[in-house]
């Protein structure tokens, strides 16, 4: 039954999602090249989101 548990923890999920949208500290590398992935990134983590909420009140409604 732990190990089940080990598969379902989220904390490591929701503390990525918090690194990514916090502002980066001012000792980082900051290259255009980085930024643009950085930007790019967190864009494709917003639409995912989006598309998960849009398929489960999809799932709902029916």
């Amino acid at each position: 039954m732990s190990n089940l548990k080990n598969y379902f923890q989220l904390g490591d999920v929701f503390s990525y999602f918090i690194r990514v949208f916090k502002k980066p500290s001012s000792d980082a590398p900051n290259s255009f090249s980085l930024r643009m992935m950085h930007g790019i990134n967190r864009i494709s983590i917003v639409m995912f989101l989006f598309c998960v909420v849009v398929m489960i009140i999809r799932a709902i409604m029916r």
